[in-house]
């Protein structure tokens, strides 16, 4: 908008001063023609003036602050606009001549924005060449990106190659400390190990080429296969070589077992490389330790038999401390050492032989069952069939032994003995998951249960046809064939707890039963009732006082027992009072069954009999109650089951008498004089326990 002035001005003169050029111009411009003047919307002289717009107008400055000052104040407004039209010519004057004092500095500010177009003009053209130049830098860019590309797929194809190659590479490449090491190092060495391992992984290897006809197979095939040659050699030797030490007398065959299994590596390579050696090497091994177990086991049983104690009848019937075997300290100790029982001269029954005989049995071919597995890499039946090929001709012979001996032998309890150690064992093995010995153990038991329940039938039978008078004179005294059963069947029963069988069980019921009647059978035979029921109760005391002993006291053998001895020993109590106080018993249960019926009054006329059984009893009671607790004490022999059926008989005597004096205070009674003759109940109680046997 400046430069319109200066432009005028150069019209008029465009030389001289330009002080001098601004005077002009505002000279011209103070008298220039204003009559053609155009005000637009401001010429109030226009006929298009709408009068509505004045009053807005006016309405608009009459807001205004001065003229609202000015209203105010009473100013005249025409004296007013006067006063401002001077001012503003003042102010334009001033205005004027700060303009033409800056008028230089406006034409040097002109003359500078021309200079800074000019230079503008230039940096266009510089910035349209960079963007011309940037296109195509980025065309560039774009063609180096995709160079770039195709080098990045090419490398990662050139690192898969060699990769690839470089693995190939060092698997043909056959070092030569691999070769010094497997034809020079001994076997035993940790370095021929990592060699070995090494070539077998370049041998498989060539294998996977040759399948593929890769030529550079051949190049190593020659030298592979003769280092492998020389691997199995070497390996073959030092195998045998362990295997024969085995041979040696008095040899600890674990150590060397123990030394191939730090090796077990030699036979996987000889299976993966040479099947007919690793056949020959599992062979002689096989033959080898089957001698040597067969060798051993053999001598060792006919050690053992030389140790054991004959049998008698006091033995085959009694448990004693026999059962200990079945405890895990005795099930799993040390076996026995048959020479150092000779030289201290013991003896020990046959489940102590089995038992030692079994458990070395079970620990050598759990050992042996682990080794096949690891060493020779079976599993499954190949691990039980390799097994049986080593232990088959040991497991023969000990049940062909045993056969032998059971077939002859008649101690039931020690066959009892020997079932439930091989139950035992046979859950031992379960435990340590040995599946080797399953069909031993199924065939053991499989020859002794039928002979166990063979003897029990035959003692049962036995029992079943004993003629009690061929028994020789009569005792009331524990029958020694009812103690022997009370010894056989306790020993039975706790022996059966910890693995229960029902056909044990049955025949153990069943040899009950004939034992219950055999002992009738013999009671019948006395003479007298009250012989009779000693005989039961001591034969029924002895029974409990041994099976309570080993057996539980809730087993049915306990409980049967204790019930035929309280309905016995009930029975004899009644026995023994009636001599001294029958009289007064019968009167008693006479009486109390009528006062049941309500016809107490025909005793009424019974005053002799009352009067004899009061006087009787008061006289001689004391003397009665002594004579029947000595011979208690001498018909039973358990003390304490005589100090028993003693105080059960007082008791009941003190209960007929109590009952006595309840029939005496009825009233059909009350007149009777006798009644004054009665002891006094508590009198007779305290004068009872004065009688009680204490033991």
């Amino acid at each position: 908008m400046a430069a319109a002035p200066v432009e005028a001005v150069s019209d008029v003169n465009t030389t001289g001063n330009p002080t001098q050029i601004t005077m002009a111009y505002l000279r011209d411009e103070k008298t220039g023609d204003i009559t053609n003047l155009n005000l637009g919307e401001l010429d109030l002289t226009t006929d298009e003036f709408i009068l509505d717009e004045v009053d807005i107008h006016i309405q608009a400055n009459l807001e205004d602050d001065l003229v609202k000052e000015a209203l105010k104040t009473g100013v005249d407004l025409r004296q007013y606009s006067k006063q401002v039209e001077a001012e503003l010519q003042r102010i334009e004057q001033a205005s004027i001549k700060d303009y033409i004092k800056e008028s230089q500095n406006i034409a040097l500010l002109h003359n500078q924005i021309t200079a800074c177009d000019s230079i503008l003009e230039r940096m266009e053209g510089m910035l349209s060449g960079f963007q011309s130049d940037l296109s195509s830098i980025s065309s560039e860019i774009q063609t180096l990106q995709q160079q770039s590309v195709s080098m990045n797929v090419r490398l990662k194809n050139r690192q898969a190659v060699r990769s690839h190659l470089s693995q190939l590479v060092d698997e043909l490449v056959v070092p030569g400390v691999m070769i010094s090491t497997i034809l020079e190092s001994p076997v035993t060495e940790q370095e021929f190990l990592e060699q070995l391992h090494e070539l077998n992984t370049k041998i498989n290897f060539a294998k996977e080429l040759s399948f593929r006809e890769t030529l550079a197979c051949s190049d190593i095939q020659d030298i592979v296969d003769r280092l492998k040659l020389k691997a199995v050699s070497k390996i073959r030797e030092f195998i045998l070589q362990k295997i024969y030490s085995f041979r040696k007398p008095m040899t600890n065959y674990q150590i060397p077992q123990n030394t191939l299994l730090k090796y077990r590596f030699f036979y996987q390579f000889l299976l993966a490389n040479e099947r007919s050696i690793a056949k020959e090497i599992r062979d002689e091994y096989v033959d080898t330790m089957s001698k040597i177990y067969n060798s051993y086991f053999k001598s060792y049983s006919g050690r053992l038999l030389k140790v054991q104690y004959e049998e008698s009848r006091n033995t085959i019937f009694t448990l004693g401390q026999r059962g200990a075997i079945l405890s895990p300290a005795e099930l799993e100790g040390p076996i026995l050492v048959p020479h150092t029982a000779q030289r201290g001269d013991s003896r020990y029954p046959y489940e102590t032989l089995f038992r030692s005989q079994h458990y070395a049995l079970l620990d050598n071919s759990c050992r042996e069952y682990l080794f096949l597995c690891d060493f020779f890499m079976v599993a499954g039946n190949s691990a039980l069939d390799l097994f049986y090929c080593i232990m088959g001709k040991t497991l023969s012979m000990f049940l062909k032994s045993m056969s032998t001996y059971v077939s002859d032998c008649y101690d039931s309890i020690a066959i009892f003995l020997c079932i439930h150690i091989i139950l035992r064992f046979r859950a031992i093995t379960a435990k340590r998951t040995i599946p080797a010995l399953d069909k031993y153990w199924e065939a053991v038991l499989e020859l002794l249960w039928p002979r166990f329940e063979l003897i029990l039938e035959m003692n049962i039978q036995s029992i079943r046809n004993t003629d009690p008078q061929k028994l020789g004179v009569l005792d009331t005294r524990p029958h020694y064939i009812t103690r022997r059963y009370a010894e056989f069947s306790s020993a039975i029963v706790s022996i059966n707890q910890t693995f229960p069988n029902e056909r044990t069980n049955a025949l153990l019921a069943q040899l009950q039963v004939e034992v219950e009647n055999f002992v009738l059978k013999m009671a019948a035979e006395f003479p007298s009732r009250r012989d009779q029921l000693i005989f039961l109760i001591n034969n029924y005391d002895m029974l409990l006082s041994v099976l309570m002993e080993r057996a539980a006291d809730d087993s049915k053998e306990v409980e049967s027992f204790q019930q035929l001895l309280l309905a016995r020993t009930q029975e004899f109590i009644e026995e023994i009072l009636s001599p001294p106080f029958g009289g007064m018993i019968a009167f008693v249960k006479e009486a109390e069954a009528l006062m049941e019926k309500g016809q107490l009054d025909r005793l009424k006329n019974e005053e002799a009999r009352i009067t004899q059984l009061v006087r009787g009893f008061s006289s001689t009671w004391k003397q009665s109650v002594e004579s029947m607790s000595q011979d208690v004490m001498r018909s039973f022999t358990n003390f304490k089951n005589g100090t028993s059926i003693i105080q059960g008989a007082l008791t009941q005597l003190i209960q007929y008498y109590h009952g006595f004096h309840k029939i005496l205070n009825q009233p059909t009674f009350r007149s009777l004089a006798v009644r004054s003759e009665l002891i006094n109940l508590h009198h007779l109680m305290v004068e009872v326990k004065k009688h009680k046997p204490n033991f």
